[in-house]
């Protein structure tokens, strides 16, 4: 019955001219078509798609039957049945209205979840790039809408962390990541010929590139890779990782390039959109890249000789900034490889204090105190401890005391006193402790003092004045610092001015602390050095 009902529409279609189709004979092929899938007519349908006569319906109508055909394809075991349904999906991608199997495709793509998202991208990446390479318009649109949809369904899929999760594979993350290289092949190959010099062209260039980046964010962040002593060659991810820094460099935006533009106003991207996304969207990427190529050694040696240590230092600490902004502990881990890749570059008391100067170099150390305070994993804690302690050996002496001082200080000053002994000095915080105790624990036990004493007496003046103000106003001022705070009630004043107090409580508590503790690591030195028991 279904083959018969596919026959009549062809029959009656065979006579109109290709602009007389109308929507109701559409839908009469498809049903039709599904019909005689459904009910195992392969070979009949096989034979109406290769007819001659029927070419310009197929052209118009056929792509409707690649969803059916895809399916069959995922759950049919038959392996008889399966070749047929691969012949019948060639001669579709051949004989259809490129167009219109572009968004059927890309409709597929986004249907599936789970594993089943890297199924379906395998079986339709060869002819989605076959179509694609059919459109003589839009290319740059096309390719950028199909990576775009691509990458969107793969980062659903987790990244396999463990070495046994990348061989196993289990999402075919690594899979689809080896087959998205040789699908953007051909596209590369046409940006980077140098006879092709045109609008599209640069348009399919920017899309390459977005792409590029986006990969570095998702999976290439998040991911782990073998140590490097195995063999490399067989870490999938890996190798995406190489192929992406490669596309940057043939499209023309090596990481040397990216270097030496770094901290310049000018930007390195050719359009508008793209700016703009820089500051929003790219920090992961850019500092994903800086990972693979110091700590991997990805193309790391396409980088000019000419480059300092510090300048290098300089450039990462940013991206290390970002890394360790993150909460996932194999992404901040990456920031502490990255952080001691780039300090080992430098002798110590090498680094000059004016690179304090640089927001960075300060909420690094920030950042490392709060792995060292926060995270769950003892081993990271410790790495958190150990690359603190090389920063501070590469600063010079005056920048040691600068750290020691515009940082979270007294909770870090506590912190290393604990964790480093007067005779070990691993930070320096003892060579340095007399300008420490000169130049910020005084000062601020003297602000301390000055400041309880004048919350103190607001406290005072607005309890005496209460009674007046509410007969008088409902609202009243204070001026604290020089700084009137803004109008409240008075109860809601006395609370803000209790809070302060209780801030400064906690801190001179802090500060009790640190001192007690700066005296007993002293005291024992001392005695240890006289013989004392």
């Amino acid at each position: 019955m279904a083959v018969e009902e596919l026959q009549s529409i062809i029959k009656r279609c065979q006579i109109l001219e290709e602009q007389d189709f109308k929507e109701e004979d559409f839908g009469l092929f498809q049903l039709a078509g599904q019909r005689c899938i459904d009910e195992g007519h392969i070979d009949q349908l096989l034979e109406v798609i290769q007819n001659e006569k029927n070419k310009v319906i197929i052209k118009n109508m056929g792509w409707n039957l690649v969803g059916p055909v895809v399916r069959c394809l995922l759950w049919n075991n038959k392996e008889d049945d399966k070749r047929k349904y691969f012949l019948m999906l060639d001669l579709l991608i051949k004989l259809c209205n490129p167009k219109e199997l572009l968004l059927g495709l890309l409709e597929l793509i986004e249907e599936p979840s789970g594993k089943q998202i890297s199924q379906i991208i395998l079986l339709l990446l060869q002819p989605l790039q076959t179509v694609i390479q059919k459109l003589h318009s839009n290319k740059a649109y096309s390719v950028g809408l199909a990576l775009s949809t691509i990458w969107s369904q793969l980062s659903l899929l987790p990244v396999p962390y463990s070495k046994e999760q990348i061989q196993t594979d289990d999402y075919g993350l690594c899979q689809c990541c080896k087959a998205l290289i040789e699908f953007m092949k051909p596209f590369l190959e046409e940006v980077t010929d140098e006879r092709e010099n045109s609008l599209e062209n640069e348009k399919l260039k920017d899309e390459l590139l977005k792409f590029c980046f986006k990969s570095l964010k998702c999976p290439l962040l998040t991911a782990q890779f073998l140590e490097q002593s195995e063999e490399t060659e067989n870490d999938p991810l890996r190798c995406f990782a190489s192929e992406i820094i490669g596309f940057l460099s043939a499209i023309g935006y090596p990481f040397s390039k990216m270097i030496f533009n770094h901290g310049r106003k000018k930007r390195i991207w050719n359009y508008l959109e793209f700016e703009e996304e820089e500051d929003k969207q790219l920090a992961d990427s850019l500092a994903s890249l800086a990972y693979l190529v110091f700590v991997q050694g990805i193309s790391i040696d396409q980088l000019p000789m000419v480059l300092s240590p510090s300048y290098l230092l300089q450039f990462n600490m940013g991206h290390i900034e970002v890394f360790l902004q993150r909460t996932e502990e194999s992404v901040f881990s990456k920031g502490l490889d990255l952080l001691e890749n780039s300090l080992l570059r430098i002798e110590d008391n090498g680094l000059l204090h004016q690179y304090l100067e640089i927001k960075s170099f300060l909420t690094v150390p920030q950042g490392l105190v709060k792995v060292m305070t926060l995270c769950p994993d003892e081993t990271l804690r410790k790495k958190g401890l150990a690359m603190l302690q090389l920063y501070i050996n590469k600063l010079d002496s005056q920048g040691k005391y600068t750290l020691f001082r515009i940082m979270a200080s007294l909770n870090l000053l506590r912190y290393l006193v604990i964790k480093d002994n007067e005779h070990d000095n691993q930070t320096g915080l003892w060579t340095e402790l007399g300008k420490i105790e000169n130049n910020f624990l005084k000062p601020l036990h003297t602000g301390l003092n000055m400041s309880k004493a004048h919350y103190e007496a607001e406290i005072k003046n607005s309890q005496e004045n209460s009674q007046e103000v509410q007969k008088s106003k409902e609202f009243c001022s204070v001026t604290v610092g020089g700084e009137e705070i803004p109008n409240m009630p008075p109860e809601m004043q006395l609370k803000v001015l209790h809070s302060a107090l209780f801030t400064f409580d906690l801190i001179e508590s802090v500060l009790a602390r640190v001192e007690e503790l700066i005296e007993i690591k002293t005291k024992s030195t001392s005695e240890e050095n006289t013989g004392i028991k």
